[in-house]
């Protein structure tokens, strides 16, 4: 299934997920400007959400119900973009791309790749993708939420590198 979404310039409010067909298929709601907590809803509602753990680079993903979903942990490399998503009894999947690329690819047990996402110039926006899933194992709201939290870790990371020059 492949569906598109993007984040807002100030981190706030809804933004639509859209289907190929240009037709709603749900909504993100990016719940504050001092903060990346998201919900992510598909058109019948709530579905999961994502935040970073307290005072770390850990993204966690929870179900509607509260179930804790999977973490998202950055890993590091000189050459490429690797995070590591643990979704407990259902495997641990690499996250990775290029170096300069903003193509990843979501790989389970043995290397398959079961997702990948692209961040689109489609949108005018801080960000925008579009996610390919193949997975069995992994929900595509979930891995919305997935991709969120790799771009939340890279703002991040980008925050902390121009801060770090400044001085």
């Amino acid at each position: 299934m492949e569906l598109y979404f993007r984040d807002n310039f100030f981190n706030a409010g809804y933004t639509e997920i859209m289907n190929p067909n240009q037709e709603q298929a749900g909504h993100l709601d990016l719940k504050s400007v001092f903060g990346s907590s998201l919900d992510v809803s598909d058109n019948s509602g709530l579905v999961c959400s994502g935040k970073f753990r307290m005072l770390t680079n850990r993204w966690d993903i929870t179900a509607a119900d509260g179930r804790h979903l999977g973490v998202l942990r950055p890993r590091f490399s000189f050459f490429s973009k690797k995070y590591e998503y643990d979704a407990g009894s259902r495997g641990t999947y690499d996250v990775s791309a290029p170096a300069f690329s903003q193509e990843y690819d979501i790989s389970g047990s043995g290397g398959r790749i079961v997702a990948s996402f692209r961040r689109t110039s489609g949108w005018f926006s801080s960000g925008a993708f579009v996610l390919d899933n193949q997975s069995e194992q992994l929900d595509t709201y979930e891995l919305i939420a997935v991709v969120m939290g790799v771009h939340a870790i890279n703002k991040r990371r980008n925050s902390a590198a121009s801060s770090g020059g400044a001085t």
